[in-house]
This record gives C-alpha cells, structure tokens and sequence, in this order.
C-alpha cells in the first residue's frame, strides 16, 4: 500500500487539482504494476507504472519506448516520468489484448498486423542501440530448465550423462540461434503484450528488448504460449512474413527451409526457457497462474524435437519428465 500512496502523491503533484481514480490495469509477471489513472474532468485515460527502483529500473522502457516508437510502432507515448521513484505515465493503449480479442474470423488481419509492426522495428535495427543477445546470455535463460523445471518443479536430479548429453544440446542450439542475422528483439513478443488499438496493434513489455536473433520475436509470436494454432496457420503466417521481409530487403535467409529452421531451434531456446521461467514464478514468487500454459509450452518443444535428430537426447529427457502428453489447453 505504501507504494501506491507514494504513486497517488506523485500523480497529484503533476496534476494539481484534478482530482482523479486509480484502478489495477494489468498483471505482471515482474515487480512492476500497472493503474489505469481516470480524471474527473477528462475522458482520455492514462496508465500508472509502478516500478520499484530496488527491483526495476524504468530507463530501459523509456529508451526502448524512443526507439520503438521512432520505428513506427504504437508504443505507449511518455506523459510524466518520475525514474528515481520508479514511476511512469504513459499514454493508455486500451484494456483488450489480442489474446482477448483472437477469433478464428480476425486472425489472420490480426497477425498482418502484428507482423507489419515487427518488421517496423526490425527495419530499425542497428548495432549498439540495445544490448547484445548473447550466447552468454541465452545459456543463463537455458540454464533456468534444469534448476528451475527439472529439479525444482519436477523433483528430478539429473545423473551426470543426463547432464552432460542436456548441456550438449543446448551448445547446438546455441550454435544455431546465434548464426542467424541480428535485428532488435522485443523479446516478449505475443498474444499478451499486443493490444488491440488503432493504429494496430499497441506494443507493451518491450523494456528487456536486446540486439539479436531475427527469428525470435517470430517464435514468440506464432508459437505463443497463451495460445496455440494449427501449424500450417502458423507457417503461412511465417511464409508471408520472410517474403515481405525479403522483399523489403531484411537480412532473411535466401532459402526458407534455412530460415524457418532458423525459427525452429529459436522457439526450442524460447520454449526451454519458458519452462524454467514458469517454474520459477510459481515456486520462488508463489504466480501459480503460469502452471496452466505449461503444457502448451512443452507441446511446442516436444513437436520440434521429434523434428530433428540433433535434440533427440531432449527428447527423451523430456518423455522422462513428462510421459504421458497432457491436453494442450487454449486453442483455435
């Protein structure tokens, strides 16, 4: 409660005299919180960011917010800042995500438009802008699997064979992921940090976005762990979005087995890490609302291992860690 206060003091220091309500806005997977601000004497609405300056720092989100933004993405517009409190307000993209909004009538018109704002900000990319992705840090997001999902979710301790074969896949896919071509990554580029706006879609959650693989913001988006489509869905969508690409002279892989390859073994990295982030929010911050899309996640990893004979050692990790296939949950 004493953050709020502190953050209901601010609001009124840069808005003397208008009174005004705040309501929760969004759940977050981190320490940060979102309030929808609404003025007495005005209809246009505003979102509150609450970030703790001793868990968050807001300077990334506005820095990234700039760059976004100057590519051509709707990202929230900066009203007030306040960095030393950890305080933020920001122009109010809505309240439907795209994960409310997704029918099987709009999806297509609804990806079109998600693809068009990621090539937006891709078409932007330069080097130094953002940090690196680098293997170093790929290997930290890998390595939350077998802390996090293997050994604390599951209960299981690895043998050292199990151990050594798992760290070898994991330098494979880290060969793979870091061969391809580098543009800005949201890094969480999905069904819940997409709103349904005008111009579509608003883009939020973008403040841990770095400078590295091209096809991942693409795994995010098509192999989205909130919901699932059907694959050929999902690979037209692909399809269309590296001939666009391409057309508009991104740096894609000539050969599209190549790059939709490229975009197999990044979901792979994606899907690894998702799990142990998964585990980790429910065992170390007590978020059990993640436990429900883990399934999905791990259907998403178990189909691209059977694709490929380098991660079959994966494969039958993860048949050990989970033998029966559960029902994959939110689909169209």
């Amino acid at each position: 409660m004493e953050r709020r206060q502190q953050l209901q003091s601010w609001i009124a220091a840069e808005f003397p005299g208008r009174p005004f309500e705040l309501a929760p806005a969004s759940a977050d997977a981190s320490f940060r919180r979102y309030f929808r601000v609404t003025f007495a004497d005005d209809p246009v609405t505003l979102i509150a960011m609450d970030a703790p300056p001793s868990h968050e720092d807001c300077r990334p989100f506005v820095h990234v917010a700039e760059l976004f933004g100057a590519a051509g993405a709707h990202v929230p517009a900066l009203i007030r800042q306040d960095l030393e409190q950890g305080f933020l307000l920001l122009s109010d993209l809505g309240s439907t995500t795209y994960l409310q909004a997704l029918t099987k009538d709009n999806a297509h018109n609804l990806y079109a438009d998600a693809l068009g704002a990621l090539i937006c900000i891709q078409k932007a990319s330069r080097p130094d802008a953002l940090p690196e992705y680098s293997r170093e840090l790929l290997m930290r997001e890998l390595e939350l699997f077998p802390v996090w999902y293997v050994s604390r979710h599951k209960g299981v301790t690895l043998t050292d064979k199990q151990a050594t074969q798992l760290y070898e896949v994991f330098e494979r896919i880290l060969d793979v992921n870091m061969a391809e071509p580098k543009v800005f990554v949201h890094r969480d580029f999905h069904s819940r940090n997409l709103m349904l706006s005008s111009p579509n879609p608003g883009v939020l959650d973008f403040q841990d976005a770095v400078y590295g693989p091209m096809s991942y913001d693409l795994a995010s988006l098509l192999k989205d762990a909130y919901i699932h489509w059907e694959e050929d869905f999902a690979l037209d969508l692909l399809a269309r979005y590296w001939e666009t690409a391409r057309a508009l002279g991104l740096p894609v892989r000539e050969n599209f087995a190549e790059f939709h390859r490229d975009y197999e073994w990044m979901g792979v990295q994606r899907h690894i890490k998702v799990l142990g982030i998964f585990a980790r929010l429910y065992h170390r911050d007590g978020k059990d609302g993640y436990l429900k899309d883990m399934p999905l996640v791990m259907h998403y990893l178990r189909k691209a291992c059977e694709r490929y004979g380098e991660l079959r050692p994966l494969l039958r990790l993860l048949e050990q860690l989970e033998p029966t296939v559960t029902e994959i949950g939110y689909s169209f």
